[in-house]
């Protein structure tokens, strides 16, 4: 009984304050306040107090009260008696920290850790930049390893690498001219593709199949199969490829690791897409 009497004082508590809306039951104040930010985000330039009170519909009153908490918080700031406020850092330092935890390495980590951690061969996650190679994530193998090529060389190998053909694969043909320009087309080894004609040829392979392959082309000895991880769109964004031994590369442990990779490159992807909705 005293729950229940709790419960109905509490409940006409909020009720009778106002602070709650009828539809939705959204908190008013914080309603409020984010419908300021997103009509001050719309006009970066600025907007005076009474433009402000006007396009939300509040009294100049009440709209100063949520502003001036807004600019305590650093929101939003003041920019002049004549351009009124606009939005302040903190807006900026939460975007920025929304797109980081959207980086791929951040929201991938542990689906590709258990991925390499199944097929027990080391796993990496790479992502261009700008002309570069980067391996952002990389997981030992449970089972077998080899030693990983060295990291500051990879850069540059794009064309003789799985993360890097599975990225190459999907760029457009003037980002795949600047990126090969910067690189050039080195031999690593003696299967390693070194002529323009060979690597567009080997990217449309990649294309037809929906994964990579590093037969041996970086570094003698090593095989690496991987996928590439896109965003709405079909804009690559990242790459993931295991590396095994070899001699490991049968027949039909290629088939089995490519489906495995085609598999977990959609996944990846899709996790990717609903992340930016």
């Amino acid at each position: 009984m005293a729950d229940a009497a709790t419960n109905r004082i509490e409940k006409g508590s909020v009720e009778s304050s106002g602070s709650f809306r009828q539809h939705g039951r959204s908190i008013q104040s914080v309603d409020r306040a984010l419908t300021l930010l997103e009509v001050i985000a719309d006009e970066p330039d600025g907007l005076t107090l009474s433009a402000i009170a006007e396009r939300v519909g509040l009294n100049s009153s009440t709209c100063h009260h949520l502003i001036s908490t807004l600019v305590q918080r650093g929101y939003v700031v003041h920019i002049g008696r004549s351009q009124g406020y606009a939005l302040g850092s903190k807006v900026r330092e939460i975007n920025d920290a929304a797109n980081q935890a959207m980086e791929p390495s951040i929201l991938l980590r542990e689906d590709v850790k258990a991925l390499g951690a199944r097929l027990g061969y080391g796993i990496q996650l790479a992502v261009l930049s700008d002309t570069s190679l980067m391996t952002k994530l990389s997981f030992a193998g449970s089972r077998y390893s080899v030693e990983e090529p060295d990291e500051l060389e990879k850069m540059t190998a794009m064309h003789a690498t799985a993360t890097g053909k599975s990225i190459l694969a999907w760029v457009p043909d003037t980002e795949l001219v600047r990126v090969i320009s910067a690189n050039g087309l080195n031999a690593y080894t003696s299967k390693t593709i070194t002529s323009l004609s060979g690597v567009v040829e080997d990217l449309r392979w990649v294309r037809r199949r929906k994964f990579a392959v590093d037969d041996e082309e970086f570094r003698e000895g090593i095989v690496c199969i991987g996928s590439s991880i896109r965003k709405t769109g079909g804009e690559v964004v990242a790459a993931i490829s295991v590396t095994m031994p070899a001699e490991h590369a049968t027949e039909e442990n290629r088939a089995r690791i490519s489906r495995e990779m085609i598999v977990a490159g959609n996944l990846f992807s899709s996790k990717l897409r609903k992340g930016e909705g």
